[in-house]
């Protein structure tokens, strides 16, 4: 029987499993998901959870898995409060406990028999989001020591460049890096009388929530001020109209549409307010002892005097004076700093998320006043170290993770829980987990995490809570007091469960995937931010943490009795106490060993003290087989069920690092039983001898007699010497027997299956081969109030994450819902269905469902179809093995992959011991630079196939990036799961930076290549033509469009490439175009004419462009004798020569002037030279004679007006000329030069006697200054006769016009337009520009606001990585 030799010898409360017959399906109960993406994120009121990761559910949830009398036994020696947590008659004390659940794990019966062992002297970190220093509970410990040591942003997302070094004016102001002026305290110890400057956007420090609470403030105030605005500028407009009535006056109309041209900008900004934030300065300095920081957050303030940096406190790192600071009272949210490179980087530190507070909470918050709500250790230390990223949403970094570690050993923390977690293509495995690996051997750290929130379906487990040897995995346990309190479920369980969307075991190596459980709800401390004290979060996440505390307490108590702390020796302890959830084996995969217990495990620990501390390691393999080693033993598919199999399994005796060879590892020795759960079906050997060299046996499974469904069996040793030690190791065998189709039609059923609240359903099946995809249909009847069903499903490949499906519905009536997904012919599928266990709570009906599910398919031979860009088409074969099928092929091309090599590579040693590992190791970082351009606007994403969509399974330590314009404004922030992001045309730089400590890894990636994936737009796709000949894209004959694909009978067609005018400009040769491939239709009624939900990949490949063969035929240029060609080429050469020089010093201003004298006496006429004169002249820039310079530009400017015959040029294009002829097209490239070159000369000769127009004011010039206005309008109207005056190329003047002619409205406008034409990154002098007009107009909320964008447009530098 399973572990039943050991119930009184060492857990006398343990419960043991009643049955061990395993039932034909796995009928486990309810299950809520926390439906998450590719990585998990923040969750509003369930917590946080990982795409990345924080694990978390997104509402209550629960399921009836069995567990007699758990809180009865755990609680018969004490018995006090045993009625009230079952009868749910809550009074107001079982209430408060249930908000922060300890009795379940028996923390409370252990506090209450060692009221000093309440983790005093423990240190927990916390990975996670970052925790808040100022939230409730999380100031001091039980024994009035501080709570938190240490708070750190291990991401870098909140370091701030600061080696801009500045010193104070005689006035005590210094110039910020934000262009501000500030004023420095002049009580502030300075000795170098060094300031160092930097500036944050605020928002990229505050979560998504806060940033939205404080823009809709800040937005409600601006709007006010710009409604004012609007009201004067329309009273304006209103009094106007009564005193000028009908008139037909020029400049009486200009007027009015002005004033009202001001009245639409004022609207227009309104509708494209986007609030990115003020801006806080900040300064470092050394003051002799420590660096100091301070900020500046007026611009965060109602009032200006508010906020100055002279009334700052300034703060240095927070472990050394533990202080934190508060924005400002709107946003409440607190902050920490620290200050490392000597002064070069301040790390300001927010929470990315409230889960990291909670978390912490749960764990070890003291609330002297309301005992009942502390944590599970009130006296455990903490210090928080944020691996949850602000830039990208609270995601894990490696730099995070990596960062972390190394603090945690640095500070000789106890224990660490983590929160994080996403599902892995390869368990135990990476450069995170070799680090972890290192803590927990060598440095004895207890190592606590999430086993993820991905359930009910096994093998769901995330990375690395539940797939890491090293980490104690914890799932999430619901007691009937959580279920009536924390919940306020109105008719909870009778009886504590697992809840259900808890990630399941095993992994796919066969280990358990989850230790233990803990309670995985809490009413816990938040962020002073979220402007509430605590909140319920529910998820492994919270489990995790309860867990860790509970461990708290048992170190302080190993602590206090002198008894060696050791992962090893803790986790054993753990395991062997719980108390089991449910009343079958295979319950082991949901629960772990059970619901843990703190006060049994640290009987255990007492007991066991004098003995050796050493881990069992399990390394399997099927005899046979040298790969892969695994774990445990799980088989899944059809064959492994059916047959016997033998498995040699090594046992390993690991001591932790540093361990006396003459003092332990020789002296090591145990006499082992081994135990067999089934021994009709696992043989094992009776006795075993393990030394330090560690042993090895074999095993025999035979399945063959199994009925189908889920079987869970162990082979375990104990010591026979001390027996109640409880197994020492265990070899986990997860047998998942599958129901195989043996009918003509490929479809299996479930009938009439009752369902109540949380009740789950499982059915394996053997997915025929040929099946592509499932059509199901789900009938629900009998019941009365609304009912929501979670299904989903999973199949297991090799070197591949899970394959799932999933999805929820709500059955209002009983009525019908069908799905269709892909599966994977020839593999074991789970198919899952589960009614919410808080759906139809109170009702006593239960909902009788049928499932049918029927299994398609329309097999190819070529999964990935590759058009190598040439005419000759691709021939794919299409065969169906299971029924007939209708063949619809659709292929559509909807993205395009371009290569890139780095253009530089920078390879740097890091300065700061946060990136100094453990064993002395520098880490160091490759930043590579890309650069691509943008024809037109675009949605981007960059994808590193080496790296991506990686962060546990991989051996390189970490990677980010960040794309960037020619104004360094930045666009796109990403790590290993890049994410489309639209962007206006023009030049960017990608940098990628990627760390590792090993040279020799990143060097290897100095040239890595990078692909810039770009969706095409819609109008853009690329439908694809199919054929039955081969011959058909030629000829247009045979063309494809269906067929009926019998049974077993193979037909073939052809995917043409597409015609060559499809391949835009854009569209390099060499690039890929991608999209996707699907061939069948859904046969169900209520998706008619629906595709199939398989498709696959179907890539092109960019031909070379077609040859112009007009390209280099130039009859004129024949037609000339090779004197005359001689001397244009000639010409063109010094033009060119000319264009080459540099005008930086004097003499060389000098040699330039010369030329271009020489040259022009030369060639007086020669248009394309006084363009290149007048060119020169503009980029040369003015000297201190800034008048003389503007006559300078306005004679040039001259010169090449004069030389162009315009009446011949106004001629020429009041004409149509023919296209197709050549010589009309050079010509008329030709003429369109000699415009633009037109044109040009006058928008220069404009701007030149604007400014002399202004200089002539300003020194009162009269007669001069009237003569440069006359000349100005008479050249802005010559230039209106060519050009647009309003377009972003020429609307300067127009401006300028409008300006000086007081319509300050109406320069606005054509300002905006100009702007918004440009379509790629403006230049700044139009936002400078626009900023003048807006003060002109008194209108200090529009310039406040576009001052503000300033910083994010045209910001001094690129941020930190």
């Amino acid at each position: 029987m399973h572990l039943a030799v050991f119930k009184a010898s060492w857990s006398s409360n343990q419960r043991i499993p009643h049955s061990l017959q395993s039932p034909r399906s796995f009928l486990s109960p309810p299950s809520l998901r926390s439906f998450q993406q590719k990585r998990r994120r923040g969750s509003g009121t369930g917590g946080v959870c990982g795409k990345k990761r924080l694990i978390v559910g997104n509402m209550p949830s629960s399921s009836s898995v069995t567990i007699s009398a758990i809180i009865d036994d755990a609680t018969r020696e004490t018995g006090e409060n045993d009625k009230a947590l079952r009868s749910f008659h809550l009074t107001e004390t079982t209430f408060l406990a249930s908000l922060m659940p300890k009795k379940e794990i028996g923390a409370d019966r252990f506090i209450e028999s060692h009221p000093e062992y309440d983790g005093r002297g423990t240190l927990i970190a916390i990975f996670d989001s970052g925790v808040d220093p100022a939230a409730g509970g999380l100031q001091v410990t039980s024994d009035g020591k501080p709570k938190i040591l240490d708070v750190l942003d291990c991401t870098g997302s909140g370091d701030i460049d600061t080696s801009t070094v500045v010193k104070a004016d005689p006035e005590g102001y210094i110039i910020g890096k934000s262009g501000a002026r500030l004023q420095v305290n002049r009580s502030w110890e300075n000795p170098s009388e060094e300031w160092h400057v930097g500036y944050k956007l605020v928002y990229e420090l505050f979560t998504n929530t806060l940033a939205s609470r404080i823009r809709e403030e800040r937005k409600k105030r601006w709007d006010e001020k710009n409604q004012e605005a609007i009201s004067e500028a329309l009273k304006c407009l209103n009094e106007f109209d009564k005193k000028h009535i009908k008139s037909d006056d020029l400049s009486v109309k200009n007027v009015r549409d002005d004033l009202q041209n001001k009245i639409d900008f004022l609207r227009k900004q309104a509708e494209i307010y986007d609030d990115r934030g003020p801006v806080i300065d900040v300064v470092a300095w050394y003051d002799g002892n420590v660096w100091r920081a301070a900020l500046d957050t007026h611009s965060l303030e109602d009032d200006p005097e508010n906020g100055k940096l002279v009334d700052f406190v300034p703060l240095t790192n927070f472990r050394t004076e533990r202080k934190y600071g508060i924005f400002s009272r709107l946003d409440a949210c607190s902050f920490v700093i620290n200050i490392y490179e000597g002064g070069n980087v301040v790390s300001i530190v927010t929470d990315s998320s409230p889960h990291g507070t909670h978390v912490a909470g749960i764990a070890a918050a003291f609330h002297p006043e309301e005992p009942l709500l502390n944590g599970v250790a009130p006296g455990a230390q903490l210090i928080s170290c944020k691996i949850g990223d602000s830039r990208l949403g609270s995601m894990e970094t490696g730099t995070g993770l990596v960062r972390a570690l190394i603090a945690a050993v640095e500070h000789k923390c106890d224990l660490i829980n983590m929160s994080y977690g996403e599902p892995t293509l390869l368990p135990d495995y990476g450069r995170f987990i070799d680090l972890v690996n290192e803590a927990v051997d060598k440095h004895h750290i207890i190592f606590i995490s999430s086993a993820g929130n991905n359930g009910p379906a096994l093998t769901t487990v995330g990375a690395p809570g539940g797939t890491a040897t090293s980490i104690i995995g914890v799932g999430a346990y619901l007691s009937p007091a959580m279920a009536a309190g924390a919940h306020c479920v109105v008719d909870p369980p009778s009886e504590g469960l697992e809840y259900t969307w808890s990630s399941r075991g095993p992994t796919t190596d066969g280990d358990l995937g989850v230790s233990i459980s803990a309670p995985g709800g809490a009413v816990a401390p938040v962020p002073t931010w979220t402007l509430q004290r605590r909140m319920l979060m529910n998820g492994t996440s919270m489990a995790s943490p309860s867990a860790c505390g509970g461990v708290a307490l048992l170190i302080s108590g190993m602590k206090a009795e002198s008894i060696p702390v050791s992962p090893y020796s803790v986790r054993k302890a753990l395991e062997n106490t719980a108390i089991s959830v449910g009343d079958r084996l295979e319950d082991i995969l949901s629960a772990g060993r059970g619901l843990m217990q703190v006060d049994k495990a640290f009987e255990s620990i007492i007991q066991s003290r004098n003995l050796p501390n050493v881990y069992y390691k399990l390394k399997i393999n099927q005899v046979g087989k040298t790969t892969p080693i695994s774990r445990g033993i799980y088989l899944r598919e059809s064959r492994a069920c059916q047959q016997s199999s033998e498995w040699t399994v090594q046992v390993e005796v690991k001591f932790h690092e540093g361990a006396n060879n003459l003092e332990q590892l020789v002296p090591f020795e145990e006499y082992i039983q081994l135990h067999s759960s089934e021994s009709s079906i696992i043989q094992a050997p009776e006795f075993l001898l393990l030394t330090h060299n560690g042993r090895r046996f074999n095993i025999i499974i035979d399945p063959s007699k199994l009925s189908e469904g889920l079987h869970y069996h162990e082979v375990y040793g104990t010591d026979c010497k001390a027996p109640w030690r409880g197994p020492l190791f265990r070899v986990p065998i997860t047998i998942t027997k599958p129901a195989v189709l043996e009918s003509d039609r490929p479809a299996i059923s479930l009938s009439q299956v009752p369902f109540l609240p949380g009740h789950i359903v499982r059915k394996f099946i053997d997915v025929p081969l040929g099946a592509t995809w499932v059509e199901a249909t789900m009938r629900t009847s009998g019941f009365d109030t609304a009912r929501s069903f979670f299904i989903g499903a999973v199949q297991l490949c090799p070197l591949q994450r899970p394959i799932k499906w999933e999805s929820v519905v709500t059955f209002s009536s009983p009525s019908s819902q069908s799905f269709t997904f892909p599966v994977k012919g020839g593999l074991v599928i789970e198919v899952n269905v589960a009614q919410f266990w808080s759906s139809g709570v109170g009702s006593h009906e239960s909902t009788v469902v049928d499932l049918e599910i029927v299994f398609h398919g329309i097999s190819i031979k070529k999964e990935a179809v590759l058009l190598d860009g040439s005419e000759g088409p691709i021939r794919v074969v299409a065969k169906s093995l299971l029924s007939t099928e209708k063949l619809v092929p659709a292929a559509t091309l909807e993205k395009i992959r371009i290569p890139y090599r780095p253009v530089e590579s920078n390879l740097t040693t890091l300065p700061d011991n946060r990136d100094k590992l453990p064993s002395g190791k520098q880490i160091l970082a490759l930043t590579l630079t890309y650069k691509f351009k943008l024809e037109e606007p675009a949605e981007v994403k960059p994808h590193v196939p080496l790296l991506n969509d990686r962060i546990y399974d991989t051996k390189f330590e970490s990677q980010f990036y960040m794309i960037s314009d020619s104004n360094k404004r930045v666009y796109a922030t990403g790590d290993v799961y890049p994410n489309y992001v639209k962007i206006p045309k023009g030049d960017y730089i990608l940098q990628l930076y990627i760390r590792h400590d090993n040279v020799h890894f990143l060097e290897e990636m100095k040239e890595l290549v990078l692909f810039i994936q770009r969706k095409l737009e819609k109008k853009d796709f690329v439908q694809l033509n199919f054929f039955s000949q081969p011959d058909g894209p030629i000829t247009g004959d045979g063309i494809f469009k269906s067929s009926v694909l019998v049974p077993g009978e193979e037909e073939a067609f052809y995917v043409a490439t597409p015609s060559s005018e499809k391949f835009k400009k854009n569209s390099p040769p060499g690039s890929v175009l991608y999209g996707r491939i699907s061939y069948g239709k859904i046969s169900l009624d209520s998706k008619k004419n629906g595709q199939s939900p398989v498709s696959y990949r179907i890539l092109c490949i960019v031909p070379p462009s077609k040859t112009d063969e007009r390209k280099g035929m130039d009859s004129a240029t024949c037609a000339k004798s090779v004197p005359e060609r001689l001397q244009e080429e000639v010409r063109d050469a010094k033009i060119k020569f000319l264009s080459s020089l540099k005008q930086d010093n004097k003499e060389e201003k000098s040699a330039w002037k010369e030329l271009s004298n020489s040259l022009k006496s030369e060639y007086p006429k020669y248009t394309p030279l006084l363009a290149k004169i007048l060119d020169g002249l503009i980029s040369r820039g003015p000297d201190d004679d800034k008048i003389s310079h503007n006559k300078e530009i306005i004679n040039a400017a001259n010169d090449v007006i004069d030389s162009i015959d315009k009446e011949e040029l106004a001629k020429y294009f009041s004409v149509k000329f023919d296209p197709e002829e050549d010589e009309a097209e050079k010509i008329k490239k030709k003429m369109e030069l000699t415009r633009d070159q037109l044109t040009e000369a006058l928008y220069q000769r404009g701007l030149a006697l604007s400014e002399t127009e202004s200089s002539s004011e300003e020194t009162g010039g009269g007669a001069s200054e009237l003569g440069a206005k006359v000349l100005f309008e008479e050249n802005f109207k010559e230039l209106k006769k060519w050009v647009d005056v309003k377009s972003s190329k020429y609307g300067m003047l127009s401006v300028i016009r409008e300006r000086k002619s007081g319509r300050i409205g109406t320069a606005l406008k054509i300002l905006n337009g100009m702007i918004d034409q440009q379509g790629e990154p403006a230049k700044r002098k139009l936002y400078d520009l626009k900023i003048e007009l807006a003060a002109e107009n008194g209108w200090a909320h529009v310039v406040a606001y576009e001052r503000q964008w300033l910083h994010v447009r045209f910001p001094p530098s690129l941020p930190l990585f």
